[in-house]
């Protein structure tokens, strides 16, 4: 089971990670950088879980030296990580899935 949640983690990243070229050139920062709105699907025994995937997802998508620092400390140092948005359902093989979408800027 915690392989096949791995596994399905792993190839939502990547479907993220796929569509993320275009979209680095959409929208300005405050501070003249670049924003983009991405979104992801995170799995997991229960709907944090499920969240917290899709936050993983999500940055992977756009720098994987922010993810690792938000990992390390709840912080993306030179991003605005905005607020996300989850549309979550249960019941699912996994547990719980979720697709969540965040405008994420360079500062």
């Amino acid at each position: 089971m915690l392989k096949l949640v791995s596994m399905a983690a792993a190839v939502a990243a990547l479907a993220v990670v796929a569509g993320a070229a275009p979209a680095m050139a959409a929208g300005k920062a405050k501070a003249g950088g670049s924003c983009v709105l991405k979104a992801a699907e995170g799995t997991g025994g229960t709907e944090q879980a499920a969240k917290f995937q899709v936050d993983e997802a999500l940055l992977q998508a756009v720098d994987w030296g922010a993810w690792s620092a938000w990992m390390a400390s709840g912080t993306t140092p030179g991003y605005s990580f905005g607020p996300r948005k989850y549309k979550c359902k249960g019941g699912s093989g996994l547990g719980y899935t979720c697709r969540g979408q965040s405008k994420i800027c360079k500062l």
